[in-house]
């Protein structure tokens, strides 16, 4: 039973609408259609799944016409498919004259009366599903086993089968090439000879073939062991010698920290000397600004040219059907066909995979062009292949811009005039931050908190940020921010900002419950007016389930206003993993209702990718979901905001 079929022009237009069933309009799902799928160019697969309903969708890109059936996603409707092809097909031969003399006026001022057409093609598809074949049992003299013989299906106590023989026999022949090409002359030698002889065993051809090469391996090897004489090895040393570096330092007290008295204490620990040019980077930029990704692309190499050599003609066409059929390939009378598509989209997708987008979002991103592409007529003076390049970059941008934008200082100020600190968290996988936020001054080492680029950011804008250290697992975590809370406090001391502590940390120690320290640093930036507060949370593979109950648990109890998805730009298929299973795992132990998955994702080690910069069109294809920041560098002041031309622009270069 359907819900509804509904024909509608791309322009917004309804057509035509059948209603099968009582109860609300086809309104919101073909709406939730139009918004996640066909704008967002992610036609790669004709089905689409809102609340309780199932939708399957054609597109006639030579019309501009979407033709949308609606059902329960419970029921399993073989011949949906077969029906919204057949009023596909009858609802353009009906109407077609009508399409092409008229235009836009035709689709405003026709009428369209197809419901009788629609309730005789949905009983034809209905009844060709009921019809189907019985299935009749074979009979033993069509089964493999009445062609066996008995004498065939006995088996000797000591003898190979003779499938094992053979397979023993392909193996041999891999082996050694040249010494198979002998074995045959000679085994068949032996065969007569043995066959003359009228050898009482009766052995079968695959078995004589199989004994001569056997002993033919055998005399080959022993010569070989003759032939080959012993060389006088000279005498290992017995033992391991430690391996001395070259820029090592073998005194080893440098390197002895344990007498050390400061163990961790802030107050203890002595102030480090940076540079605070190095530490911010750019001197000329414009303080608390977030700059757009930049990229140059050269637009000579991607222009295509039609090169054409004059001094050799065709033989098989003459010289009026070569240039006719030149022209006919350029101007704008051919609609394009999936054949013509196909060897385009191939070199496309290996473009893209070689790119580092995941291999499956680059198989659903050329379906998806494909379909928006098949029927339509092309331009004038245009070829396949520059149609689907630039219908592919439209779609690669549509991507990139997400239904949702996130604006964090406007979400900021909303959340300072409600007198509330606002709450965002940062998640992802060991290892994936470092490029976002720490200062890489050449004094600290490496580290995977994911808060403190962005709070400069914050800082730089006037806002206030407390950082809560929830990362209570790896050593050192509390220390690292420790280390950059000194630093931003040294950049922005309170003597600037009127005596008003820009940064501060709220630490708990090792070993404790993330979600709890998490409660309590809120609870304390509200009593302290902080305006921002930055949780970091401890690294975690997506396949932890333990460790990804308790992200969920910190989540659900601590309602942060920002869910952020810390991912680095190296990766390809395991982007798509990664967020698949992190929103599935909010998503699993979650105890609310309505889950509350990631919201937006921080891309880094963008400087480190050149142009292959396909994971964030996979993380954005995978989770519609924005990229809200960019980290470039290793400075406090590398950070950008995603600029979506520039990424396609990368992209595409050949």
């Amino acid at each position: 039973m359907l819900d509804f079929f509904t024909i509608f022009s791309k322009g917004g237009l309804v057509l035509w609408c059948f209603q099968g069933v009582r109860g609300p309009a086809a309104t919101a799902p073909v709406n939730a259609l139009i918004r996640s799928v066909l704008l967002q160019e992610r036609g790669g697969n004709n089905s689409f799944t809102h609340e309780a309903l199932t939708l399957k969708y054609k597109l006639d890109n030579q019309f501009e016409l979407v033709f949308v059936v609606g059902f329960q996603k419970i029921l399993t409707l073989t011949y949906v498919d077969k029906l919204i092809d057949d009023v596909h097909k009858e609802f353009r031969d009906k109407y077609r004259n009508e399409f092409q003399q008229k235009g836009a006026l035709g689709l405003l001022n026709g009428t369209f009366d197809f419901k009788d057409d629609f309730m005789r093609l949905l009983r034809d598809a209905e009844e060709s599903s009921k019809v189907r074949a019985p299935t009749v049992m074979k009979t033993f003299e069509q089964s493999l086993k009445s062609q066996k013989t008995v004498k065939c299906m006995i088996e000797t106590r000591g003898e190979k089968p003779k499938e094992k023989v053979k397979n023993k026999k392909n193996k041999g022949s891999k082996k050694d090439g040249t010494e198979a090409v002998a074995v045959p002359s000679k085994a068949s030698a032996a065969d007569k000879q043995l066959s003359a002889a009228g050898d009482k065993e009766e052995l079968t051809k695959d078995e004589i073939l199989q004994k001569n090469r056997e002993e033919f391996f055998r005399r080959h090897m022993k010569a070989g062991e003759k032939s080959r004489s012993p060389k006088p090895d000279a005498q290992k040393e017995k033992g391991k010698k430690p391996r001395v570096w070259d820029l090592g330092n073998s005194n080893a007290k440098v390197l002895d920290y344990s007498n050390s008295s400061t163990n961790g204490s802030a107050e203890a620990c002595p102030v480090e000397e940076f540079d605070p040019d190095m530490a911010l980077g750019d001197k000329n930029r414009e303080p608390g600004r977030l700059y757009d990704l930049e990229y140059e692309s050269d637009d000579e190499a991607e222009e295509e040219k039609i090169v054409q050599n004059p001094s050799k003609p065709s033989v098989k066409k003459g010289g009026l059907g070569g240039m006719f059929g030149m022209l006919k390939g350029l101007v704008g009378s051919k609609s394009l066909t999936r054949d013509d598509m196909d060897p385009v989209l191939e070199k496309m997708k290996d473009h893209l995979i070689a790119k580092n987008v995941a291999a499956e979002i680059a198989v659903q991103l050329c379906e998806s062009v494909a379909k928006k592409l098949e029927g339509k007529v092309m331009g004038t003076f245009t070829t396949v292949t520059s149609t689907v390049k630039q219908a592919l970059q439209e779609a690669l941008v549509q991507i990139l811009q997400p239904q949702r934008r996130v604006d964090v200082l406007r979400d900021v100020m909303d959340a300072q005039r409600h007198r509330r600190p606002y709450v965002v968290t940062f998640c992802g996988v060991n290892g994936v931050g470092k490029s976002t936020n720490l200062a890489k001054a050449g004094q600290d080492p490496a580290s995977r908190d994911q808060g403190d680029g962005i709070s400069f950011w914050l800082i730089e804008n006037g806002f206030s940020v407390l950082i809560a250290a929830c990362d209570t697992f790896r050593a050192g975590a509390v220390e690292q921010l420790r280390t950059h809370t000194r630093r931003l406090n040294a950049l922005h001391p309170p003597e600037s900002h009127g005596g008003r502590t820009m940064v501060q940390l709220y630490e708990k120690g090792y070993g404790k419950d993330a979600a709890g320290i998490a409660m309590e640093a809120i609870s304390y930036a509200r009593n302290q007016g902080f305006d921002v507060v930055l949780v970091d949370t401890a690294g975690r593979m997506q396949d932890n389930a333990p460790l990804m109950t308790a992200l969920a648990k910190l989540i659900a109890v601590n309602a942060p206003d920002l869910v952020l998805f810390v991912g680095e730009a190296l990766v390809g298929n395991e982007a798509v993993d990664q967020l698949v299973k992190f929103n599935k795992a909010l998503a699993d132990h979650s105890m609310a209702q309505t889950p509350r998955l990631i919201d937006g994702i921080v891309l880094t080690k963008f400087d480190t990718i050149d142009d292959k910069v396909g994971a964030a069109i996979s993380m954005t294809y995978i989770t519609s979901k924005p990229i809200v920041f960019v980290g470039t560098g290793q400075t406090y002041c590398d950070l950008r905001s995603l600029n979506a031309k520039a990424v396609v622009a990368a992209l595409m270069k050949a």
